[in-house]
């Protein structure tokens, strides 16, 4: 009979999963729209939220190239959701992530708001998502781009090599400061052009056509806290409190991008050939780098991977390696680990 078709037809369809965004207009929460637009994620609707609309209809988007409204956020209007990215200021990310802390609904945090916070999961698709199959937390932190970089080498070498020591020099694009740094950079470089003053307010300096050595206050060692907080983070993601690693960051003229040369002193002696062979799987990708210099931030930028560039080896010690490494810090660096947890929080929901 039809009427058998249509429901059986209706049980073989699959229930939507609800998503939401809070903080479309900053830059983790602009690609985060994106990738779910252009990529595959199991059948979900999408509600946008900003906490700088004061009236709803007031401020529209895209959304896979359609028309979309964004909402004034109201905490009634996350309560159920599956799943809310939070991509806003901090304040507002901590208020929504006590609010999934209440069991309102999950939530995966970009903002590095709860990064410090020992009970809320820091993860890295691929390197320590493993629990997520197991138990289903309701806040999870999305970690610093750099995190996700190292981490995702580390996990790799580590195992195969052991570790003695590194050492990372990290190139820091200004979009770390979000888009206030993005317009100095631009603003700057406009005015030394046509023989103006450049105008100095994220920076401490001058960053056209500049380099510094830091942006944040020193401690007595004379590393900023940022630093600090990286290699913990670094240490935590891997469950290697002893890691020993030691890191620098340089701020850098360059929009998007991180750039990392890494020191790796292995305990097994290895090749180049080696190395590149388990770097030779996503999220990374080899380079041709005897041949080439593909791994820049020019020709990463807006890209999936960790692009692998130039590897050396030490001649005098055959276990000591230099890496660089550049990964877009707004793709691999942010959206797309969040994207991935999501697909395994709805994923293990489903089931």
């Amino acid at each position: 009979m039809w009427y058998s078709g249509a429901l059986l037809s209706m049980t073989k369809t699959k229930p939507k999963h609800h998503l939401a965004l809070v903080g479309t207009d900053s830059l983790r929460g602009q690609e985060i729209k994106n990738i779910l637009g252009q990529k595959k994620f199991p059948a979900f609707d999408l509600e946008l939220f900003d906490p700088d609309v004061r009236e709803d209809y007031s401020k529209l988007t895209q959304f896979k190239k359609e028309p979309m409204v964004v909402h004034r956020l109201v905490e009634a209007d996350l309560e159920g959701k599956d799943l809310v990215f939070l991509a806003a200021d901090g304040k507002t990310s901590e208020k929504m992530g006590k609010l999934a802390e209440e069991g309102k609904f999950k939530a995966i945090d970009l903002s590095g708001t709860f990064n410090l916070r020992e009970d809320v999961p820091l993860l890295v698709s691929g390197v320590n998502d493993g629990n997520l199959k197991k138990t289903l937390p309701p806040l999870v932190s999305n970690p610093h781009a750099v995190t996700i970089i190292l981490s995702s080498l580390f996990h790799r070498i580590i195992p195969k090599f052991g570790l003695k020591r590194a050492v990372a020099l990290v190139l820091q694009p200004v979009s770390a400061f979000d888009d206030p740094g993005i317009q100095e950079l631009a603003s700057q470089s406009v005015a030394l052009l046509n023989s103006s003053v450049p105008k100095t307010k994220v920076f401490k300096e001058q960053i056209a056509f500049n380099l510094l050595s830091h942006n944040d206050a020193l401690d007595a060692d004379g590393f900023a806290s940022g630093e600090r907080r990286l290699v913990g983070e670094i240490r935590r993601v891997l469950g290697k409190p002893e890691l020993p690693l030691v890191l620098s960051v340089l701020q850098v003229p360059v929009f998007h991008t991180y750039a990392i040369m890494t020191y790796l002193d292995l305990k097994d002696e290895a090749g180049v050939e080696a190395i590149e062979a388990v770097l030779k799987s996503a999220p990374f990708k080899m380079t041709p780098f005897r041949t080439s210099c593909e791994a820049t931030p020019l020709k990463v930028s807006g890209k999936d991977e960790i692009f692998v560039g130039q590897i050396k080896r030490e001649p005098d010690n055959p276990r000591a390696f230099w890496v660089w490494l550049v990964a877009d810090n707004l793709t691999r660096g942010a959206a797309l680990n969040a994207f991935e947890l999501a697909r395994k929080i709805v994923g293990a929901e489903a089931r």
